[in-house]
């Protein structure tokens, strides 16, 4: 099973603006965004059309290039991090829709510079719940 990720920004436009839509493996209990808005409305959806979760996220405290949502039942958590091993090896959600593997990261101790890798790999079609053959992800 494969799920979609919905994620909107609440603060444009009269009913908000697309900022995402993705499509991952099933079953990710956590993900990370890049850039995410402030204000976010987000769901996930399982391929036959259920909601999985749906929430309004806001930013809570200082901003990060990296958001992580964590699902815990109907629900979802929203914390604004500063990636590390632990991290590697989630789906990084990007503007427009595309998704791929946090690899590596590194920042500075204040915070002024980062640097990360990102792991793409795509497929024709959609099969549930594909990855290429030793790509390393966490549920």
């Amino acid at each position: 099973m494969n799920w979609t990720w919905n994620l909107r920004t609440r603060d444009g436009g009269m009913n908000g603006l697309e900022f995402a839509r993705c499509t991952t493996a099933g079953g990710f209990s956590r993900v990370l965004v890049h850039a995410a808005p402030a204000q976010a409305s987000v769901e996930a959806i399982a391929d036959d059309g259920e909601v999985v979760a749906r929430a309004d996220l806001d930013r809570d405290g200082d901003y990060s290039p990296m958001t992580l949502l964590e699902l815990d039942g109907g629900r979802i958590q929203r914390s604004e991090v500063w990636p590390d091993e632990e991290l590697y090896g989630l789906p990084v959600l990007l503007a427009g829709g595309e998704v791929g593997i946090l690899t590596a990261w590194r920042h500075s101790d204040d915070h002024s510079w980062w640097q990360w890798s990102v792991e793409f790999s795509n497929r024709t079609g959609r099969p549930a719940d594909w990855a290429p053959p030793g790509q390393e992800v966490r549920r």
